[in-house]
């Protein structure tokens, strides 16, 4: 098991920016592609952005690309959130998935390995 743990969210008012932060703590880090995902009570969990292992490649959903950026170090995971919106609430996790070349990415959470406990992140019109 690799442990991940998400921190960084808050309340913000629209058009602020938060950095979330995921640490894992196994020294294996390095062979996981990352993702972020979220999830609104009541709503189906939701892709949000990947990063390869490698951390040249990722990918995003079209209602976060140019405010969200994903990026990672040797061992942890980051979502630098711009210009959040309203719909943008949601409690977000991380997760990872082993792969099987530097530049995999899946959008598919049923693929993901592990999963961090969610951080919450609210945006206030």
């Amino acid at each position: 098991q690799v442990p991940l743990v998400e921190s960084g969210g808050g309340l913000v008012q629209a058009g602020g920016s938060l950095r979330l932060s995921c640490a894992a703590s196994a020294r294996t880090f390095s062979i996981y592609a990352m993702g972020w995902f979220r999830q609104a009570p009541g709503k189906e969990r939701e892709f949000v952005a990947g990063i390869s292992r490698s951390g040249g490649n990722t990918d995003y959903i079209d209602s976060v690309k140019g405010r969200f950026t994903i990026s990672r170090d040797n061992a942890k995971v980051y979502l630098q959130m711009n210009s959040l919106k309203p719909e943008d609430t949601a409690v977000y996790y991380c997760a990872a998935v082993l792969t099987i070349a530097a530049d995999y990415i899946i959008r598919r959470g049923d693929e993901y390995h592990y999963w961090g406990q969610g951080t919450q992140v609210t945006v206030s019109s």
